[in-house]
């Protein structure tokens, strides 16, 4: 099972945030990416500076035979394609991919100028990662630390578990 984690705080020239993930999605597919899962859409306050656009976040899981290099080129090219600009971290974006799940496996790995962690590496603390994905698969595993999905959420900060919202089922 590989899950992925789709966000969005800025329009593109394509429309809004979740126009951007749902041409994601469908950019995914164009690649032979089948989607096999997908949660409904969150709203989250952005991270650090909740002065930011909000969020809007998906978890989908998807089957490919993509090693996880691979994927990780094609979901980048997704997110240039989605106009994204990488500029100083946690700046807004219109698009953003993460790898968080890869078949239960624990990566590290270089693309480019990125040091990737597969699980990601503050899976822990993402209230915009976790809700939806338990809401795909609400009996998940830390692929690293094997503690379920509900202990994992249950150890956020109240306002974390508070502040999100799910706005539309995709």
């Amino acid at each position: 099972m590989i899950i992925l984690s789709l966000g969005s705080n800025l329009p593109s020239k394509y429309g809004g945030r979740i126009e951007n993930l749902c041409l994601a999605m469908s950019f995914l597919e164009g690649y032979g990416i089948l989607i096999d899962e997908k949660s409904s859409f969150y709203e989250t306050y952005s991270y650090p500076d909740k002065n930011k656009p909000k969020y809007i976040n998906i978890v989908i899981s998807v089957k490919t035979n993509l090693p996880p290099i691979d994927l990780m080129s094609v979901l980048i090219h997704i997110e240039e394609k989605l106009e994204r600009k990488r500029g100083k971290k946690n700046d807004p974006r219109t698009c953003d991919i993460d790898i968080i799940d890869y078949n239960a496996q624990t990566i590290t790995f270089d693309y480019k100028d990125l040091a990737l962690v597969i699980p990601h590496k503050n899976l822990e603390s993402r209230n915009f990662v976790l809700f939806p994905l338990k809401e795909i698969y609400p009996n998940w595993k830390h692929p690293k630390t094997k503690e379920i999905i509900d202990s994992i959420i249950e150890k956020l900060p109240e306002e974390d578990r508070k502040s999100i919202l799910k706005i539309k089922k995709s």
